[in-house]
């Protein structure tokens, strides 16, 4: 489907008791692993998985840019969009970067910074290159030829079937209709320098294309919602069917959002846009979903918990859209199931850490997701491994204690992992950082999952870390 990811519970299978407040209190606490790597594609997780893709390194979302050999200037879309190509920049920055929304190995469309895209204008013998379609069509779609032996030299050539040009700095042009070599005298010859894509499901189904696609994917040859491939389910089924054989139980969790909630590959972006929430129509997609799931496996014992969405990104995701669609999600999973927790991640950025108490408070069996990493700040860049440990000990064990009250939702570290940015740290060091987590992510209300279960990174990795004993877990 290209929208779901499921996390399965490292636990004792028990039951939960009711108090008299609106929280159930589990009678144990939750001890799971994400499947990152499983249903979720993400290429710094299993970079082999993109191996064999033809020019691999215009993926949707890579950056390209642009610098004309004959005026020696970065192609610019002025304004940012909404007006004519330029080749008259000394420098590169946001105007003069074009994402691809790639079509196929050499056929791309070019998106600017302002969210348009690039296309040809025709007036008689005249053949602008514009920036103003908010859709990309036939004209704005453009085939990237590169020199055979130097990949950064390219023409591109328009729908038209003539070639870009810069003949001046003023103005780009789709007018060139000659060979003319590749040499610094041929306006129509461009340096492209090309930046690594977002490397999720989407770049890399779209990269494979749909006949290499499923055979990589494993999955059937059935399309879904181009260019996912069908097969998610069958593999959903069989967690629960693994779960009930092992006596473990299933989160379900909404990891990819039609749109994308965080501009990320694990969120299935295209291109880096953050588009969920922006339009009713993604929030009401997404509820569908978590309906047709939770209606699916709601009468699976194994079926504990459903998280409504992973990762909203603030301010992108309006605090308002998120409870809108947290409500919603709510009731879709309440139709079909009361024992269920609902699970409703925090919003990652600026983002206040109690925002989501008023809503969750008042509704049943409801859990606020919190992440936990010391790694994606640059905080982190010089701390030692002690300093580590100790911010684990002093701000992880506030943060965990503030989100964590008697009479609000229950708390989850739904994702924390032994890595750090230390170099040339000891088995003893991450040893140590382990069991500062275990022990302060412990006290989260619901529980906790670590990030992943399979993963070419061995510390992220947790069946590795558990047999080459870096972590040692408890009952």
């Amino acid at each position: 489907m290209g929208f779901v990811t499921c996390k399965v519970l490292v636990m004792n299978c028990q039951g939960a008791r009711i108090n008299r407040k609106v929280t159930v209190k589990p009678a144990f606490k939750v001890k799971a692993v994400n499947l990152g790597g499983w249903l979720i594609t993400e290429e710094w997780q299993e970079p082999f998985l993109f191996d064999g893709i033809i020019n691999k390194d215009l993926l949707d979302g890579s950056q390209i840019q642009l610098k004309s050999v004959s005026t020696g200037k970065y192609v610019s879309a002025e304004n940012g969009g909404g007006s004519i190509l330029s080749a008259s920049k000394t420098s590169a920055s946001d105007w003069e970067s074009f994402k691809l929304w790639r079509i196929d190995e050499n056929t791309f469309n070019f998106r600017v910074s302002n969210k348009q895209f690039a296309g040809v204008q025709s007036n008689g013998s005249s053949h602008a290159v514009v920036a103003t379609a908010n859709t990309p069509g036939a004209s704005e779609t453009f085939k990237i030829i590169r020199k055979a032996n130097d990949t950064s030299r390219v023409r591109i050539q328009a729908p038209n079937g003539l070639f870009l040009q810069a003949k001046t700095e003023n103005l780009v042009s789709a007018d060139y209709a000659g060979e003319g070599g590749w040499g610094n005298d041929n306006p129509s010859v461009f340096e492209m320098t090309a930046s690594a894509s977002i490397g999720g499901e989407f770049q890399l189904t779209n990269g494979l294309g749909p006949e290499r696609a499923p055979q990589v994917m494993r999955v059937s040859n059935i399309l879904i919602s181009l260019p996912f491939v069908g097969g998610s389910l069958e593999a959903l089924d069989n967690a629960f069917s693994w779960a009930k054989k092992y006596g473990i139980q299933v989160i379900v969790d909404l990891h990819a959002a039609p749109g994308s909630q965080n501009g990320n590959g694990h969120s299935a972006a295209r291109d880096g846009s953050l588009e969920w929430g922006k339009t009713d129509d993604t929030i009401q997609k997404s509820v569908a979903v978590i309906d047709f799931l939770t209606s699916r496996y709601a009468n699976n014992t194994q079926l504990y918990a459903v998280e409504l969405i992973n990762e909203p990104m603030a301010p992108g995701v309006s605090l308002e859209a998120l409870k809108r669609y947290y409500k919603l999600g709510y009731d879709a999973v309440r139709k079909h199931s009361k024992s269920a927790y609902v699970i409703m991640s925090n919003r990652l950025g600026p983002a206040r850490p109690r925002e989501l108490f008023p809503l969750a408070s008042g509704l049943h069996k409801t859990v606020i997701d919190v992440h936990y990493y010391n790694l994606f700040e640059d905080k982190f860049n010089n701390m030692t491994a002690q300093q580590n440990i100790d911010y684990i000990y002093n701000k992880g064990s506030s943060d965990v204690s503030y989100v964590t009250t008697d009479d609000g939702p229950l708390t989850f570290v739904g994702e924390w992992v032994t890595e750090w940015k230390v170099k040339g740290a000891t088995k003893t060091d991450y040893q140590r950082f382990a069991k500062a987590q275990l022990e302060v992510y412990g006290r989260a209300s619901f529980g906790w999952a670590y990030w992943s279960f399979k993963n070419s990174n061995n510390h992220w990795n947790l069946p590795w870390m558990i047999q080459n004993g870096y972590i040692k877990l408890t009952k």
